[in-house]
């Protein structure tokens, strides 16, 4: 039988194996460098954002007065070039010539000609200060006709760009049968019009398949959920009935009920995604005393006060989803509250004539880390409180968010901090 080898080393050696040296620090690698905005590039000097048409102004303008710049740069120098090659033929005076100069100085022969030298650089000099103070003159003058033309020539070029941009909020806000049909020449903007109107087409075509979709699925769904009910709820009123046939048929009945419900649910939520197109004026307060009363009952059954300071405000959208924000919040806030509870419902007018719906309720403490997931599908907060089968099906602040969504609104959601939590809802004023 072999002897396995002692701890102190491979050859049976008392002394211990020396430690291995630690391994030497991987060196850390610099973080890169923070990434620019390239639009900011050149142009942070602006004390303003500049447009795509004030670039290319200052691009078509900047371009012409480098241009300009160095012409006369260039214009200056042969000019200079030209005077200084000029040169005067050397002038012999006799002695007895006397010449005298407009000061009464005077001249020989060679200062004569030292005279007419000196006079021809100054003239020379006082003519190039001309020529370069007038260049300068023009050249500021055209520059600003330049930026004039350049900012006209930009917006001419991107007056495609602009009705395109129309064209995508109208079709973002109303309607997607809307098309840019872009005519002119076929060169970039063109290209990008018409794939613009391809895509168009594609989401057109998406849209009214969904709409078929739920359509369907709302009577394929529903047929054999009401069929399911009729036939439990007849059984159950079969006076022969067992009880313990009684007791599945109710289990079964609240089971099918439920199904009822998230199927219910799913269907706005799927309905309730798209942009809303027919906008009427809605009083906010009434339909939030609408779903207070469709509260009611359920709210004393729980032992639950309810309060309500409603204001008149009227906003723009759909009463019947609008009045569906305000019961799901209710709802949610009584199935989700502790007993001898209250909620309180309160509509006020809000800045820019928008409409405040706010709900707020005792209940649980809620974590602020949990908020930004309580408006997603089948998601429910943590706790024993949250997870009973007879609170709902979880789409409750799903449909709200998206009816909100519809309605070009905005919702926040804020833990109290003695337990419950306060939905704010804003709706667009008509």
């Amino acid at each position: 039988m072999t002897t396995p080898p002692t701890a102190g080393g491979p050859s049976g050696s008392p002394h211990p194996t020396p430690p291995r040296p630690p391994h030497p620090p991987r060196p850390v690698a610099d973080p890169p460098p923070p990434q620019r905005n390239p639009t900011e590039d050149g142009l942070n000097w602006l004390p303003f954002r500049p447009t795509i048409r004030i670039r290319l102004t200052l691009l078509y303008g900047g371009m012409f007065l480098m241009a300009g710049v160095l012409l006369l740069l260039i214009t200056y120098f042969f000019v200079q070039q030209a005077f200084r090659d000029l040169t005067l033929p050397s002038i012999t005076v006799d002695s007895s010539v006397v010449i005298r100069t407009a000061d009464g100085r005077t001249l020989s022969g060679n200062d004569l000609n030292a005279f007419l030298a000196g006079s021809l650089t100054g003239q020379a000099h006082t003519e190039l200060e001309i020529l370069l103070r007038k260049s300068l003159t023009v050249l500021v003058s055209l520059a600003v006709i330049a930026f004039a033309a350049g900012y006209a020539m930009a917006g001419r070029v991107l007056r495609p760009l602009g009705r395109i941009t129309r064209t995508a909020r109208e079709v973002a806000s109303s309607d997607l049968h809307r098309r840019i049909e872009l005519e002119g020449p076929d060169d970039e903007l063109k290209e990008l019009a018409d794939t613009f109107d391809d895509m168009l087409d594609r989401l057109d075509r998406s849209f009214d398949s969904q709409r078929r979709f739920v359509s369907n699925a709302s009577h394929e769904l529903r047929t054999p959920l009401a069929i399911n009910r009729t036939l439990l709820e007849v059984q159950l009123s079969d006076p022969g009935t067992s009880q313990d046939l009684q007791q599945l048929g109710r289990t079964l009945l609240a089971t099918n009920e439920r199904s009822e419900q998230l199927v219910e649910g799913l269907l706005l939520l799927a309905r309730s995604d798209n942009e809303l197109v027919d906008r009427k004026p809605v009083e906010l307060s009434e339909v939030a005393l609408q779903a207070v009363e469709q509260v009611r009952p359920e709210a004393a059954n729980r032992e639950v006060e309810i309060r309500s300071e409603l204001h008149p405000v009227s906003v723009s959208g759909n009463g019947v989803l609008l009045e569906r924000i305000a019961l799901n919040l209710l709802q949610n806030a009584v199935r989700y509250n502790v007993p001898d509870g209250w909620v309180e419902i309160s509509t006020t007018p809000s800045a820019g004539g928008a409409g405040e719906l706010v709900v707020s309720n005792t209940g649980p403490v809620v974590p602020g880390y949990e908020l930004e997931h309580i408006f997603e599908p089948f998601r429910r907060l943590k706790g024993s409180e949250r997870v009973r089968s007879d609170k709902g099906v979880g789409l409750g602040l799903s449909i709200v968010r998206s009816v909100v969504r519809a309605h070009g609104g905005a919702i926040e959601a804020v833990a109290r901090p003695g337990g419950g939590l306060t939905m704010r809802v804003r709706i667009p004023g008509t």
